[in-house]
C-alpha cells in the first residue's frame, strides 16, 4: 500500500512524510544495524542485506535493547552470510540462548545455507527473498528496501497504528480485515 492510495491528497502526503521524517530525526536511536559498512557496492549490499535480515529476525517478539547485545555478538562471530552458513545448529542455538523462539535461529541458519549453496549471493528483490526459508513478507520488504532500494511496502504494527490514526479508523488495527482495508 502506498500512502498516496490512502485517500490523502498530494499536499497531505508531503506533510505526513515530512512530519514523520522530522520525528525520526529528533527521536532516532543509534543502533548497530544502522551503521555504515565499508566495502565495494556489491559487497556492501550483500553485507547490508545480511545485517538487516539478522536484526529483523532478532527483533521479532524481542525488545530492541535486548537485541542490541545479541546482534553485536552474532555479527562479530558471523559477519557474513558465508560465515553463518558454515556454523552448526549447536553453535547457532548457543549464540541465540536467551532470545527465545529458537525457530528463528534455525531459519537464519537454514536460509544462509540455502543462499550460499545456491549462487552465494543474497536475493535482491522482495519476491525472491520470500523463497528463503523463514523470510516472510515484512522481512523480505525490509531487506529489499533497506539493502537494495526496492520500493516495497514494509508494514508492521507501528505503521498500521500510525495510518489508522491518520485516517481516524476506530476498528481494531490488529484485525486482519482492518489491516487489509488500509
Amino acid at each position: 500500500v502506498d500512502i498516496e492510495d490512502l485517500n490523502f491528497g498530494r499536499n497531505e502526503t508531503a506533510m505526513i512524510r515530512a512530519s514523520l521524517l522530522n520525528w525520526y530525526d529528533e527521536n532516532k536511536r543509534d543502533l548497530p544495524w544502522r551503521t555504515s559498512i565499508h566495502a565495494t557496492e556489491s559487497e556492501f549490499r550483500d553485507v547490508r542485506a545480511y545485517a538487516v535480515w539478522v536484526s529483523e529476525v532478532m527483533l521479532q517478539q524481542t525488545r530492541v535493547q535486548t537485541v542490541v547485545e545479541y546482534y553485536t555478538r552474532w555479527m562479530k562471530k558471523w559477519p557474513t552470510i558465508h560465515h553463518l552458513a558454515r556454523a552448526s545448529i549447536e553453535e547457532v542455538n548457543e549464540m541465540w540462548a536467551g532470545l527465545g523462539y529458537y525457530r528463528r535461529a534455525r531459519f537464519l541458519l537454514q536460509g544462509a545455507k540455502m543462499i550460499v549453496e545456491g549462487d552465494g549471493e543474497f536475493p535482491k528483490t522482495a519476491s525472491s527473498l520470500l523463497r528463503v526459508k523463514g523470510i516472510g513478507k515484512y522481512t523480505a520488504g525490509a531487506i529489499a528496501s533497506i539493502a537494495f532500494g526496492e520500493a516495497v511496502p514494509v508494514v508492521d504494527g507501528n505503521v498500521i497504528r500510525v495510518i489508522a490514526r491518520l485516517k481516524a479508523i476506530s476498528d481494531n488495527p490488529k484485525k486482519l480485515s482492518t489491516i487489509n482495508n488500509l
